[in-house]
């Protein structure tokens, strides 16, 4: 399966600590979960940025990628390596049916 191109650009523009380009991969109405904790919109997503991605100079190192259980659901396995969280893990992605912008992330 290939990886959808905004979920690709997601990756680089944290790899390359570009905010701008990195939010411009989520929706408006974009949501994250990061293990409990709740981010809504551009706003929330541009929040947990700053506290658990770019803003810890974040890098991921993709693995592969499956489908996941809901429509336009992707699971994309990385490896991190942050001032936070280094380790394996996956995100869980919910796409819009274009697959050009991210509705929700769930780490």
């Amino acid at each position: 399966m290939d990886l959808p191109q905004v979920l690709q650009d997601f990756l680089d523009r944290t790899n390359a600590g570009d905010t701008a380009g990195w939010l411009a991969c989520f929706a408006e109405s974009a949501y994250v979960n990061d293990w409990g904790r709740e981010f809504h919109g551009l706003e929330g997503a541009a929040s947990w940025d700053k506290t658990d991605n770019i803003g810890v100079h974040m890098h991921f190192t993709y693995r592969g990628v499956k489908e996941g259980k809901e429509p336009d659901e992707f699971i994309v396995s990385i490896t991190a390596k942050s001032g936070l969280f280094n380790g394996d893990g996956d995100l869980t992605f919910g796409l819009t049916p274009d697959h050009t912008k991210i509705l929700t992330l769930r780490t």
